[in-house]
């Protein structure tokens, strides 16, 4: 998310200190902290036999289950039907029962949130069951088991050409950042990152890793941005089991929502694969919009979408103008790695 903060944070970087590490109230940064809360080894993504499922972590011990008709998004979901299950954690197991009473998207109570917009959602089934042992039962023979999707671009070396703007060995490509010794990332602590470099038309690899951050709701949960050109920007965001509206993981922030919300759960690492090419300009008018396509995990969630106008918080030169790309802290610990750019 944008805000008025990061121009004011662009202007104090020279004189920022990125060598400590920050501490964050009630974040986890890592799946193997031993103070990571019991919940999380519930939350997740499940499938069984032409069904997918999303559980999100509500904090203390609360979930919300999203089920997907045809498996999960961006892997067989049929796009429309979903249905609700409100889930509490009992011992080592979560009973689920079906999601009812007045409900609000992303409401701060378990007992109010929403994962959907509309609630009940198109095609809700009133199913009830349980988590354990990395199964959700939901009788009659109907078990979703726990998986984990893997980006087939993760890990995607740079070809011949690219520029390598992170490869873990230092930040010399970057104004502001933190080199973590012991993990090798790249960590925001908070605040934004721009390269040195300017750009104009390319594509581009970001890998990244969301914070856990439980008793957060929408934009407090693990914000951040990956600013095209420091113009537009897409979206960094814990938005799992959501909408992928425009101001969610993925979306064009305020312009435009992911045609599928392809975001995995927290503290996954996850890629974006970008696209680029930039506005053009006669005369000092723009007469061609910026183009772009994402793919978030693999995904295509947006296909050569032309871009009418920068989003908040980008600088202030004009549009078809290079400029850098900038990783949006926006108060969160963000972690990054294996970032390059090839040139067109």
């Amino acid at each position: 998310m944008n805000s008025i903060s990061s121009v004011f944070a662009f202007f104090a970087l020279p004189l920022l200190c990125f060598a400590a590490k920050k501490n964050f109230s009630g974040t986890y940064v890592d799946a193997n902290d031993p103070k990571i809360p019991a919940d999380f080894a519930y939350q997740g993504e499940y499938t069984g036999d032409s069904m997918g499922a999303q559980v999100i972590a509500l904090d203390k011990g609360a979930f919300q289950v999203v089920l997907f008709a045809g498996g999960l998004p961006g892997a067989g979901w049929d796009g429309k039907n979903r249905s609700l299950l409100s889930g509490k954690l009992e011992g080592k197991k979560v009973a689920l029962s079906p999601a009812k009473g007045n409900r609000k998207y992303l409401a701060g109570s378990p007992d109010a949130f929403s994962a959907t917009r509309k609630f009940p959602p198109e095609g809700h089934k009133p199913y009830s069951g349980s988590i354990s042992n990395g199964t959700i039962s939901l009788g009659k023979g109907l078990d979703l088991k726990k998986t984990r999707r893997k980006s087939p671009t993760m890990g995607k070396k740079a070809p011949k050409g690219a520029i390598t703007l992170f490869d873990g060995s230092d930040t010399d490509e970057w104004q502001g950042g933190r080199l973590d010794e012991k993990t090798k990332l790249l960590n925001t602590d908070g605040s934004d990152i721009r390269t040195k470099r300017k750009f104009n038309d390319y594509h581009m690899h970001v890998e990244f890793l969301l914070p856990y951050r439980p008793a957060a709701r929408g934009q407090g949960r693990g914000n951040s941005g990956f600013y095209q050109i420091d113009h537009f920007e897409v979206q960094i965001l814990d938005s799992f089991g959501l909408e992928g509206a425009n101001n969610e993981c993925g979306g064009i922030y305020s312009i435009k929502d992911s045609d599928v919300n392809a975001c995995f759960p927290p503290l996954s690492w996850q890629t974006y694969d970008v696209d680029f090419t930039n506005a053009k300009t006669k005369d000092g008018k723009k007469v061609k919009n910026a183009r772009i396509t994402v793919r978030l995990n693999g995904i295509v969630i947006h296909d050569k979408f032309e871009i009418p106008r920068k989003t908040g918080g980008s600088r202030g030169e004009p549009e078809g103008t290079p400029g850098p790309m900038k990783l949006q802290g926006h108060g969160n610990p963000l972690q990054f790695r294996n970032i390059w750019i090839v040139e067109k």
